[in-house]
């Protein structure tokens, strides 16, 4: 509403003054159009744009890689700390979840489905 009370004024003062005519006033982006989010981006948002042209996870926004859940192959758990609570469903379709800590060293089993989870130190990224 303020725009169109400014708009009406600027006209109106543009109309009463015939000495030297005033171009319309329009609503539009310089020459450069319009920025794009890259452009535009700054601060967090830049870092995060820049990390994920690059192919890292900073933030850990990706979905975890699949892992077999074996000895030898274990679902890796990161942690800012040396232990980590852990919840594992153990079949695909059970309603309930089995909580277990995690501690660092070895790998761990599942104390109900016998799968292997291994706790890794993970680096805050600020």
């Amino acid at each position: 509403m303020a725009a169109r009370l400014l708009m009406r004024s600027a006209v109106r003062a543009a109309s009463s003054c015939r000495a030297a005519p005033v171009l319309a006033l329009t609503r539009g982006m310089s020459a450069g159009g319009i920025p794009t989010d890259e452009e535009q981006a700054t601060g967090l948002e830049k870092k995060i744009m820049n990390a994920m042209k690059a192919g890292t996870d900073p933030f850990s926004v990706f979905k975890p890689k699949q892992y077999a859940g074996s000895k030898q192959d274990p679902h890796i758990v990161p942690s800012v700390t040396n232990k980590r609570i852990v919840g594992c469903i153990c079949e695909e379709d059970n309603t309930t979840i089995v909580w277990f800590w995690l501690h660092q060293g070895e790998a761990q089993r599942c104390p109900s489905c016998g799968a292997h989870y291994k706790l890794v130190p993970h680096e805050l990224p600020h």
